[in-house]
C-alpha cells in the first residue's frame, strides 16, 4: 500500500522490514497463505469499533472476489495463543472470517510495538476509519508510551503539529461530549468550541442546546462566548450590566487566546487580576515558552 496518497508520513516499507526468517511456503511475491485462526488482532489498533454493515459488505465482496490486497502481519510472541499478529488489514481479516475463508494471503514483516501502532494509525487515517477521539487517543499513546513529541507524531502521520495538538485536546472533553462526538451527533469543530468551557456542567448544558437547536460550529462558538460572558457578569454584578472593564477584559482574553493558540482565562478588578494560560502537554508548554519568553 502506498502511503504517499495523502502525504501520510512514512510508508509501510519505511516503517517495517521484511523478515529474514520467511516460511518455506512463501512465494516469490512475498505473499504467504496463513490459516485465519492462526492470526490475532493488533493490540495497538487505535480503531475501537467496526461498522457491522460495512464489514458485512466487505465479507460479501471477499466471498465473491477473494482478498485482493494481502494482510501485513508479524510473528506473535512465543506465549501468544496465535502465530501471527496483524499490523495492517484487520477489517479484511474479520471480513474473511465472516466470509468463511480458512486462509488469508499475508506478508510477514518484522515490527516493534511502536511500528504496529504507527502503521495501524496511518492506515486508518488514510482510510478515514478513525473517529476524532480514536485518532486523538492514538496520538496520545505515541507520546506517552513511546516518548514521541508532537512534532514527531505529526511527521509520522503527515499532519501539522497544531493539528495533532488540537486533536489531543479533545481528550479533555467531558464524557457526555466525547460520547456525542463519537456517535456523530456533533462534529470535531463543535467539540473544539466546547473546550472553551472548563466546567463539565456548562459543557453539558451547551451540548444539549447545540444538539437541540442544530447549531453550526460558528453558532456554537458564539454560545460559548455568551456563556463565559454571563458567568463573568454573575461573578461581578453591576448596576447597568455593561461594565466597561468586563467588556475590555473579554476582548483582551480573546486576543490572548488568538495570539497564543490555546485556552486563556483573564480576570480583572480595579486592583489587579489574574491571567491563566492553559497547556495540555510538555510540548505545548515549550512552544508557549518560546512564543512568550523568546519574544521578550
Amino acid at each position: 500500500m502506498s502511503m504517499s496518497k495523502r502525504g501520510l508520513g512514512r510508508g509501510l516499507s519505511a516503517l517495517i522490514s521484511v523478515t529474514s526468517s520467511a516460511p518455506s511456503e512463501m512465494e516469490d511475491s512475498g505473499v504467504v497463505h496463513i490459516p485465519v485462526d492462526a492470526i490475532g488482532p493488533n493490540p495497538h489498533q487505535p480503531r475501537q469499533a467496526l461498522d457491522p454493515e460495512a464489514l458485512a459488505e466487505l465479507a460479501a465482496s471477499i466471498r465473491e472476489h477473494g482478498i485482493i490486497q494481502p494482510l501485513i502481519v508479524t510473528r506473535a510472541p512465543l506465549d501468544s495463543e496465535v502465530s501471527y499478529t496483524i499490523i495492517a488489514g484487520e477489517r479484511r481479516w474479520r471480513a474473511a472470517q465472516l466470509a468463511g475463508l480458512e486462509e488469508v494471503p499475508a506478508i510477514i514483516r518484522e515490527a516493534t510495538s511502536q511500528d504496529m501502532l504507527e502503521l495501524a494509525l496511518v492506515e486508518n487515517i488514510q482510510r478515514a476509519d478513525l473517529n476524532p477521539l480514536e485518532e486523538a487517543a492514538a496520538y496520545r499513546a505515541l507520546m506517552d508510551e513511546f516518548g514521541l513529541t508532537q512534532e514527531q507524531v505529526a511527521a509520522k502521520v503527515g499532519k501539522s503539529r497544531v493539528a495533532v495538538a488540537n486533536a489531543v485536546r479533545l481528550l479533555n472533553l467531558s464524557q457526555p461530549v466525547k460520547e456525542a462526538l463519537s456517535a456523530g451527533r456533533i462534529t470535531e469543530g463543535h467539540a473544539r468550541a466546547l473546550l472553551g468551557l472548563s466546567d463539565e456542567d456548562d459543557q453539558m448544558a451547551a451540548l444539549e442546546e447545540v444538539i437541540r437547536k442544530g447549531y453550526t460550529v460558528r453558532q456554537t462558538e458564539e454560545l460559548v462566548r455568551r456563556m463565559l460572558a454571563t458567568a463573568k457578569t454573575a461573578e461581578k454584578p453591576t448596576d447597568d450590566g455593561e461594565d466597561p472593564l468586563a467588556m475590555e477584559t473579554r476582548a483582551l482574553e480573546a486576543q490572548f487566546r488568538e495570539a497564543l493558540g490555546t485556552k486563556v482565562n483573564l480576570s480583572r478588578s480595579r486592583r489587579g487580576g489574574r491571567l491563566v494560560i492553559y497547556f495540555y502537554s510538555e510540548e505545548e508548554l515549550q512552544h508557549l515558552y518560546e512564543r512568550i519568553v523568546g519574544n521578550a
